[in-house]
């Protein structure tokens, strides 16, 4: 009976029920869809920052992480393979590199850049050097002169491909070493600051420009989904000598992607509740004002020798129904915004500065996910009912007097 009679109440002033409902699912739609927006924004920029020369796990020589000069590098790169090859799951892909801090110069101009030696092909499947190039060439194995630089970094010196740039780098020896590259092809990157600061020569330049026969920087190391970074971090750090080498997985590399990621999850439920308070109000106001304009109805139930419980219930009942068709449409309306922008993702390359400041990539990819779908739909209905327990019991203390003086 109680089903009943909410039902046909909340449909007795049907524009104050859609008034209602409509604060319930712009409240649902905007918890969804924001929350899909940050996290198709996080994983996005969790994959940039995998993708941008750091790997899911690095391979570095022991004093590297804190003091990262040439001196500090891999003597014996091949036995560091051996390892890897025993011990990381079957279908994992790595690759050697030289990174050096260096200068890049022309006949106008000159910065300071990351020079970073590659194997062409193995770079190619382990970082986002490996799409497609904007412009020109990608390296040929062994390319003596070769170089790759980021269209940023072309515009900023006005050069174009086929011009020469000059790198000059410290070499194992403490001199200067000084070496002439010919730009044959322009990468792009989903931040400008990326294309500024790394040029890509071959790792056989590099050695030889630096000296530094055999020896490497670096060992990159790409898992296949669903491997345990920890576990596979720590047998790394098992087989290898730790007086030799430091393994460090992406938690490490990118401390602060990372504490972001993990503080992720409060920062939705707080936005979640700040949406349910601007919500609230609203369910507590039209709620409030409904019972006023049935309160000689109420008192009237009173006279009747209807219980201050049972008309609680009545009230809650309608409140009930009110929040379960708000959120089936918030969900229904979120879901359809989510599916309609995530193949082709939300641009925001006009923000691209502001975007760039705070490490936003240019496209966010909405992402929805169960969890997030859930909270949000416990947050409005849970304390939805919580709101409207004022105003039920608002109606359970009218008297029959005070209904009949009522106007």
């Amino acid at each position: 009976m109680y089903l009943q009679l909410a039902w046909r109440n909340i449909w007795r002033n049907p524009r104050r029920t859609a008034v209602i409902m409509l604060a319930i699912i712009v409240g649902v739609w905007s918890m969804i869809f924001l929350g899909a927006f940050m996290r198709g924004m996080l994983v996005v920029m969790v994959d940039n920052g995998i993708a941008t020369l750091t790997g899911h796990i690095q391979v570095l020589q022991k004093d590297y992480p804190d003091d990262p000069a040439i001196d500090n590098s891999i003597r014996d790169p091949d036995q560091v393979e051996r390892v890897l090859r025993d011990n990381l799951p079957i279908g994992s892909r790595w690759t050697a590199r030289v990174r050096v801090n260096a200068i890049a110069a022309n006949a106008r101009h000159s910065t300071g850049i990351t020079m970073v030696g590659i194997e062409p092909a193995r770079e190619a499947a382990v970082s986002f050097i490996g799409q497609p190039i904007y412009q020109g060439r990608f390296l040929k194995k062994n390319d003596p002169t070769g170089i790759l630089v980021g269209r940023a970094l072309l515009d900023e010196f006005g050069t174009k491909p086929g011009r020469k740039l000059i790198l000059m780098s410290q070499d194992t020896t403490g001199e200067i070493a000084s070496r002439a590259f010919r730009i044959v092809g322009v990468f792009r990157a989903e931040l400008e600051a990326t294309e500024k600061q790394f040029v890509f020569i071959t790792i056989t330049a590099a050695r030889k420009m630096l000296r530094m026969g055999s020896a490497i920087s670096e060992i990159a190391v790409i898992l296949p989904p669903g491997q345990d970074l920890a576990a596979v971090t720590d047998r790394l750090r098992a087989v290898l000598p730790a007086d030799d080498y430091a393994v460090r997985n992406w938690h490490q590399l990118l401390p602060m992607l990372y504490a972001y990621l993990e503080m992720f999850d409060m920062y939705t439920y707080i936005w979640f509740l700040v949406v349910f308070v601007a919500m609230g109000f609203g369910i507590v106001n039209s709620t409030l004002m409904a019972v006023y304009e049935r309160m000689r109805e109420f008192g009237l139930l009173k006279a009747l020798g209807q219980r201050p419980g049972r008309i609680i219930i009545g009230v809650l009942t309608e409140t009930f129904f009110i929040l379960v068709l708000g959120l089936l449409a918030g969900n229904l309306l979120g879901l359809i915004s989510v599916a309609a922008l995530a193949p082709a993702g939300i641009d925001l390359s006009a923000l691209a500065a502001g975007a760039e400041y705070a490490g936003m990539p240019r496209v966010i990819h909405p992402v929805l996910n169960g969890r997030d779908l859930m909270v949000a739909d416990l947050v409005v209905f849970v304390l939805g009912l919580l709101v409207a327990v004022y105003p039920a019991i608002k109606a359970a203390r009218f008297t029959p007097v005070e209904a009949m003086m009522h106007n």
